[in-house]
């Protein structure tokens, strides 16, 4: 298999790390993600209008890549900028518009793409445990439409959002796969609230209330009950880009050690040329690249056809990158010593994004366990 990124992904990841490096330094990037909106709109259109969100999309989509080596290279270079603009919810949204929207809904790209548009992905629930399946946000029939019970937790940037895709339950017992539809809710609906509040990691996330929200019938994304498969496809995407933005951020937090290793005297004697310390910054290197290894993998397997594959090659990136994440923060800030615990440098900002991604869409044991359980699945029809 060839590694090596195509000449278009180069000239994006090239372009993409030196806007990043120009106009997203640390200091500018502090403000943004304390600021009350928690991103920068002028930045997010910037992104689009450099084609980064575009990247993200197929050309049937309206975009010009959409593939999971796209993906990477755009997240990575995010991660290593510690960037909050809402791509996630972009590709994740995006995703689901692309697997089962109609030709109407599929419009909705377009002004997702051009960056006119923050769409926003909802389907964590208080008590979900990452447990996809687990929803207990009703929908129900109301003569042609539907009406929203319920509420949904921790959605990144859901107070600036304009459009929220929305699992809800419309059958079956809260822990079923079948029963779960999607939804398209404009964020001005009548009847839903949102709450937002700081991200540990910068930015801001929000908590919805739907109370007696009414819908269309051109709000149901896809078939009745069955949105499950499309719930997987989206976060299989939202997988892949967590991964790859911790690999980037992992290379910063790399450097930034590399660095402080090479400058910091102690006894008059460059701490870099201490054993004990060159044999740790070597175990880390090692670990950084098994990152890369996974995130490759995904990204090839995410293209496939085949969904065992490639859910497998999703949940083993998520666990390695969350086992690796961990380690990179904890080594990192341990051989800067003190000065690696102060916010006014970069790396422990780092570090606490290392440590929330494995949070966001299944955490580390939880990737395991699924790794396992898609593992003994496959080998059920090996054997049928």
């Amino acid at each position: 298999m060839n590694f090596e990124h195509t000449e278009d992904r180069r000239m994006l990841a090239d372009s993409l790390n030196r806007f990043i490096s120009e106009q997203y330094a640390f200091d500018a990037r502090d403000r943004i993600a304390k600021s009350e909106h928690g991103f920068s709109k002028e930045i997010f259109q910037q992104f689009a209008e450099l084609g980064v969100i575009g990247a993200l999309f197929s050309e049937a989509d309206g975009g010009f890549g959409g593939g999971g080596f796209d993906i990477a290279v755009v997240f990575e270079a995010l991660g290593r900028g510690l960037v909050v603009e809402p791509l996630l919810g972009a590709v994740m949204v995006g995703e689901a518009l692309s697997a089962a929207g109609t030709d109407a809904q599929k419009e909705k790209l377009a002004d997702i793409i051009n960056g006119v548009t923050v769409a926003a992905f909802a389907h964590d629930e208080a008590d979900t445990h990452y447990e996809r399946t687990r929803v207990a946000t009703k929908a129900e029939r109301s003569g042609d439409g539907w009406v929203l019970h319920g509420a949904k937790a921790v959605v990144p940037q859901g107070e600036q959002a304009d459009l929220f895709l929305v699992s809800a339950r419309t059958s079956g017992n809260v822990d079923d796969e079948a029963g779960i539809s999607l939804f398209l809710v404009p964020a001005k609906t009548a009847g839903l609230t949102v709450r937002g509040c700081p991200a540990i990691d910068g930015g801001r996330v929000a908590e919805l209330s739907f109370d007696g929200v009414k819908l269309g019938a051109d709000a149901l994304l896809g078939a009745e009950g069955q949105g499950h498969a499309t719930l997987e496809r989206a976060i299989g995407r939202g997988v892949l880009a967590l991964c790859a933005e911790a690999l980037g951020a992992m290379e910063a937090a790399k450097a930034a050690t590399l660095d402080y290793l090479r400058t910091r005297k102690q006894f008059g004697t460059l701490i870099g040329s201490f054993q004990a310390l060159q044999h740790r910054m070597a175990d880390l290197l090692l670990e950084i690249e098994q990152a890369r290894s996974a995130v490759i993998n995904a990204a090839a397997a995410i293209d496939t056809g085949d969904r065992l594959t490639r859910e497998r090659a999703l949940s083993a990136a998520k666990f390695s990158i969350g086992r690796i994440g961990a380690l990179v923060a904890q080594e990192s800030i341990q051989m800067h010593g003190g000065i690696g615990m102060t916010w006014e440098l970069p790396l422990p900002h780092y570090a606490k994004r290392l440590v929330m991604i494995d949070h966001q869409l299944g955490d580390e044991d939880h990737h395991l366990q699924r790794y396992i359980a898609l593992g003994k699945e496959s080998g059920k029809e090996v054997a049928a």
